[in-house]
């Protein structure tokens, strides 16, 4: 089955919005028990006053070796977000057509394709053209296994690994052979509780296929597209201070995640299976109707209708007391709707 969408014309997230930042977000998916202390200590320890390394040498150099991977398929990027936008004109600028997506997925991927002028196919048909395909495993908004498949096929295969940090269920599709055949995306700033610093990652293919598109990548890079503190958030989530922080906050989060569900589900609403920390929704009233008097509460979710799935929201994993507030005020609001 092939689906084409229509790509909005403003980027749609979630996180703060003209209000600032709601005091029970629940429409991120950020690590809800950071920061993390080894990377907030390396953050205040950066030296602001000089420019990092052009090159990033040594952060590729621990990165690399973090992956077991050789330096130079590491590629810096100020986000994943950027990266996403920078392979779509490589790939565009290559002569590529056509990007081939999950049914429902980040809205970034299709943004950065329409731009470029490449036909978006959201389908899991093997194509005669050459695709720049995108998988995601968790998946947002679903939490799930959302893979294209025909990796081996022509064209490159990229592979969002920004939530297989914060993996709380499950196991991973593909095996360490297979990612080193696609593009792995990295973005730490999540599992590590700090998403307001911007800095991300990609490790290139191990094969000739992927020289030239990387080269393009290269080329259209910024100087210096992370400062400092995003070296020091990187070289700090590779540390094993960091790792061993990363894995019992993941136990925090199974525990609050069981508690959240049942909450969720006290509330009539219907919860879909996820492996992260993160799930999806259908309510018993629609989020839009009740969405103001929510955020007047200092209540946030993430409406799912731009991911194509209407009627319900996505919720991030949040400690019990925002678990509490949010059956309050959605009670409070949801009898309120029916007067």
């Amino acid at each position: 089955m092939t689906l084409e969408r229509t790509t909005p014309a403003r980027a749609l997230h979630g996180g703060p919005d003209e209000a600032g930042a709601a005091r029970h977000d629940f429409s991120t998916n950020g690590n809800a028990t950071g920061p993390c202390p080894a990377v907030l200590a390396a953050l205040r320890a950066a030296d602001a006053t000089h420019y990092p390394d052009p090159a990033y040498t040594s952060l590729r150099r621990t990165l690399g070796a973090f992956h077991g991977v050789a330096a130079e398929r590491v590629v810096v990027a100020a986000s994943a977000s950027e990266f996403i936008h920078r392979i779509s004109a490589a790939w565009a600028q290559g002569g590529g057509l056509e990007v081939c997506l999950p049914l429902h997925s980040y809205g970034d991927y299709e943004r950065a394709a329409s731009s470029w002028g490449l036909q978006v196919l959201r389908t899991a048909e093997p194509r005669r053209r050459p695709a720049l395909r995108w998988c995601c495993e968790p998946s947002s908004p679903l939490g799930q296994a959302d893979l294209v498949p025909h990796v081996d096929a022509d064209g490159a295969c990229v592979l969002d690994m920004a939530y297989e940090p914060l993996r709380l269920e499950g196991r991973p599709s593909f095996d360490a052979a297979q990612r080193n055949r696609v593009w792995q995306v990295w973005t730490p700033n999540k599992a590590m509780g700090l998403t307001g610093v911007r800095a991300a990652y990609a490790i290139a293919p191990e094969n000739d296929k992927a020289a030239a598109l990387n080269q393009r990548i290269e080329q259209l890079s910024p100087s210096w597209p992370i400062g400092t503190h995003g070296v020091a958030l990187l070289e700090a989530w590779a540390g094993d201070e960091a790792q061993a922080w990363l894995a019992q906050s993941l136990n925090t989060l199974r525990a609050w995640k069981a508690q959240q569900r049942t909450l969720c589900e006290s509330l009539g609403w219907d919860c879909l299976p996820s492996d992260a920390n993160f799930f999806c929704a259908r309510t018993d009233v629609p989020y839009p109707k009740l969405a103001a008097e929510l955020r007047a509460e200092g209540i946030k979710l993430r409406d799912c209708a731009s991911f194509g799935l209407p009627g319900h929201v996505r919720l991030g994993v949040l400690p019990p007391q925002s678990q509490q507030a949010l059956k309050e005020a959605w009670t409070r609001a949801a009898k309120a709707a029916e007067h």
